[in-house]
């Protein structure tokens, strides 16, 4: 785990920010914020959180690149900007966050 700029000569960084109670979690271990990740390979959203040891059952949602995935379904490669967010977000903030409908069928 990396602390630098995304654009710096280390290009296997991901910029990995979180919300809410997931933002505690950061603050308690003294990470920056955004918080650069050393990702060798492409992994889902999911593994990135594994590898974290980030709170899969408390995260409900991804944006990599600004676009809002299921925490399964989101892949992410060395460069991406990620954001984890939590479930409990209110109603308004998910409809224009852009993913309140993306567990309906989960």
């Amino acid at each position: 785990m990396v602390e630098k700029p995304i654009n710096s000569e280390n290009q296997n960084l991901v910029e990995v920010r979180a919300f809410n109670f997931l933002k505690k979690v950061f603050d308690e271990r003294q990470w920056s914020f955004p918080y650069f990740y050393e990702l060798g390979e492409e992994c889902t959203a999911s593994e990135l959180a594994k590898m974290m040891d980030l709170p899969l059952e408390k995260i409900e949602a991804v944006f990599i690149n600004g676009c809002a995935k299921p925490l399964a379904e989101g892949w992410v490669k060395p460069g991406d900007r990620v954001a984890f967010v939590p479930y409990g977000t209110p109603g308004p903030y998910r409809v224009l966050l852009g993913f309140f409908r993306l567990n309906e069928d989960r």
